[in-house]
């Protein structure tokens, strides 16, 4: 505080010039800056020019005295909060009562001592300093309590929306209301003779209105239960719809073999309306975990360039389809952007789509650029057309669910309105957004700006080891995928001790990013961790060509009771079942040797049948049985080759499958493919968690036995694609 108060200054007014170098030579030693004045005039005059923090000021002086002065400066606005002080020789009270009510802050009575100067001084300006941070602090409380009422009425507005569509909601059920009572009312008139039925329709009605009546109650949670239905049906729609790729697939090969080529072109049209469909059911998918708020982002860095090139050459054909032409403008110095790529990717491509699908014979340009908005870089993509345009009442409907321009939009160009409004959610995910110009039959422009450094919403904590270390060397490399530092630990000692180096990651967007940059030889990764657990990890893993071809040991060891499980398989395969990715697989582990038989456990009819048929056309021997334990005396009666398995299955399930298998020497080295999901609802989660608890509880190892098993399987899994490596070299 001292320092601020020596930087001030002070304006001594007093027409004794003994009493003014006094003052001065006290208040200039405090460190103060002092200006005089000899009489009320010149003071004024001087302080229209240099304000001062304080005024020591003298009641008896020629001209104007110290109570006229003061009068003056307190009745003009820009001097009135200047405290001032009176220096006077009188002790009368009703002259001290004028100059406070004039104003006056204190009195000096004269002779004065320096140090009851300074003091007072000191405690005059502590006193400004005070009140001055006392107003800002009263500033920024009006400036809260001016955001808190705008907050409130948003708040009220919502209310009022909330309010209105529960009212709409009443009023329909209402009318359904109305309707059946006249319905009952003719009833009772038309068909008096029959009481009986009557009288049963009565309480048929009675008990319809009655779930009416609940139906009205429950209609504030239908939004709420709306995103996890569409998500639950999608993954229902999945397997039937795998089916009718997979058979549609089948039947155009056999047709072609046949010489049956008149069916190709309505199976061909069968796997396009199943490969459509299945998109549709993947953007609704995207739209419910939106909006139920589990749509995660998976942050990388990336070259643009890159990324751009592999959109243009996706999209290409079908910017063709309607004999349009394509370009591109994209600088060679946009350089890297932070961001989830997958998703930039699929906003791009929706765009792209779109101008292609409502443009014929026109150009269609994409537009990259970078610029700096407010201390903050941005990446720019403009997607522009020359189609039909929109009109403004269109574009109102633009970024909204199941919502196209108008009717006549959908019926002759199709679509569900469902990307556009991903788009934009993705867009706001990443701390970006999305906007459109458009003329009516001129054509239009959307354009997204995305961060160069999109931040993520929730912490991640990064491995300990230095970043020189990640790329030192690949050879013999693990990660360990894993919450838990002690685990950690643990993998490190155990496996460096086998001749391996270990890498570790703390979350499962952590353990990707490592994945993709170090390509290691092999992945442990620990089913149960937060946020991203391990199932969608592993799903992500097998998704991206990068990192599909890196075995995975898929294991969870329980800490407080020193037990843990590891899942022994070789490989998985992601449902839907895509049949390149299969046969991709499968190469790993045929021989040029017959029979190569296999084994199919899938509970699903559809689905087994689907594989049977793809692995025979392989020249694959196929046995196929729908649950573990009939997969365990088909093995006893014939030894497979190879296994295929699904995780949940009733009776015996796929965890208990393989703990089976590995509980017999003879088995123990039959290769077993896992299928899973791609994505999993709640409910499956929860079921998966239940078999590793489970297995853990029936069949779990020891922690050294465990340590003993799971380096045996990254043995297995090393050697495998070792071999497959030196097989394609020759």
């Amino acid at each position: 505080m001292t320092a601020i108060l020596d930087a001030q200054s002070i304006l001594i007014v007093d027409d004794n010039v003994n009493n003014l170098e006094v003052l001065s030579e006290t208040l200039t030693g405090a460190g103060f800056q002092v200006a005089v004045a000899i009489d009320g005039e010149s003071a004024i005059e001087q302080i229209q020019y240099h304000k001062p923090e304080l005024i020591l000021l003298d009641v008896m002086m020629p001209g104007i005295d110290g109570f006229e002065t003061c009068h003056r400066l307190k009745a003009d606005p820009s001097t009135y909060d200047i405290p001032i002080i009176f220096m006077t020789a009188f002790s009368e009270t009703n002259k001290k009562v004028k100059g406070f009510f004039l104003g006056a802050v204190d009195y000096i009575t004269k002779p004065f001592q320096q140090e009851e100067v300074l003091a007072r001084v000191r405690v005059q300006l502590q006193l400004r300093n005070l009140t001055r941070t006392l107003e800002q602090q009263n500033n920024t409380l009006k400036h809260e309590i001016v955001s808190r009422e705008k907050a409130e009425t948003s708040l009220l507005k919502l209310n009022h929306e909330l309010e209105k569509y529960v009212e709409e909601r009443t009023t329909k059920l209402s009318q359904v209301l109305q309707k059946l009572r006249h319905t009952q009312v003719q009833l009772l008139r038309q068909k008096q003779e029959l009481e009986n039925r009557v009288q049963a329709r009565t309480a048929e009605l009675a008990k319809s209105m009655e779930e009416a009546e609940k139906a009205r109650t429950e209609a504030e949670k239908a939004n709420q239960s709306k995103s996890q239905f569409l998500a639950n049906m999608s993954h229902e729609l999945r397997t039937p719809m795998n089916a009718i790729i997979g058979y549609s697939e089948m039947l155009m090969e056999e047709a072609e073999e046949l010489g049956q080529k008149y069916f190709i072109p309505d199976l061909q049209k069968i796997y396009g309306a199943g490969k459509h469909l299945l998109s549709l059911i993947d953007d609704i998918l995207d739209l419910s975990k939106i909006e139920a708020g589990r749509m995660e982002l998976y942050l990388e860095t990336f070259e643009i360039s890159s990324l751009v090139h592999d959109v243009v050459s996706t999209i290409t054909p079908l910017v063709a389809k309607n004999a349009n032409y394509f370009q591109v403008i994209c600088p060679e110095n946009l350089g890297t952007m932070r961001a989830d790529s997958t998703k930039v990717r699929q906003s791009l491509f929706n765009l792209l789509s779109n101008a292609s699908k409502f443009t014929e014979n026109g150009t269609i340009t994409l537009t990259l650029s970078r610029q700096t908005t407010k201390g903050k870089d941005w990446i720019v993509f403009q997607v522009s057309d020359k189609g039909i345009g929109m009109t403004p009442e269109q574009m109102g409907k633009l970024f909204q669910a199941f919502t196209q321009a108008d009717a006549s939009t959908t019926r002759k160009y199709g679509g569900t309105g469902l990307g556009l409004a991903i788009t934009k959610k993705f867009c706001q995910m990443m701390e970006g957004d999305i906007t459109v110009e458009s003329e009516s039959g001129k054509g239009s422009t959307f354009t997204i700006q995305l961060p160069v450094e999109v931040q993520m919403v929730t912490k991640i904590e990064f491995s300990e080891l230095p970043q020189e270390d990640l790329f030192s060397n690949k050879q013999n490399t693990i990660l360990v995928i894993d919450d838990d530092p002690t685990i950690h630990d643990l993998m490190r000692r155990f496996l460096t001790k086998q001749g391996f180096q270990v890498r570790t990651a703390n979350s499962g967007p952590e353990g990707l990013r490592l994945a993709k940059e170090l390509q290691p030889e092999a992945i442990t990764l620990d089913v149960m961790m937060p946020g991203m657990d391990g199932w969608a990890v592993l799903a992500a893993l097998k998704a991206d060509p990068e990192t599909a071809h890196i075995p995975t040991i898929v294991m969870t060891i329980v800490d407080n009771q020193n037990l843990g499980y590891a899942l022994g398989a070789a490989d998985y395969i992601l449902k839907p079942i895509n049949r390149n990715e299969l046969m991709s697989v499968l190469q790993k582990y045929g021989t040029s040797q017959s029979p190569n038989s296999i084994l199919v456990v899938e509970d699903d009819l559809n689905n087994r049948e689907m594989l049977r048929r793809q692995l025979e056309k392989e020249n694959w021997q196929v046995m196929a049985v729908k649950n573990g334990r009939e997969a365990l005396e088909a093995i006893a009666t014939h030894r497979p080759r190879l296994i295929i398995a699904d995780l949940m299955m009733p009776e015996m399930d796929g965890f208990e499958l393989v703990h089976e298998l590995r509980q017999h020497a003879p088995w123990r080295s039959i290769p077993i493919i896992v299928l899973t999901a791609k994505e999993l609802t709640e409910t499956d989660r929860q079921k998966l968690y239940g078999h590793v608890e489970k297995i853990v509880q029936k069949g779990s190892y020891q922690r050294q036995a465990l340590l003993t098993e799971v380096h045996a399987l990254l043995s297995e899994a090393i050697s495998r694609k070792k071999t497959k490596q030196t097989v394609s070299s020759l």
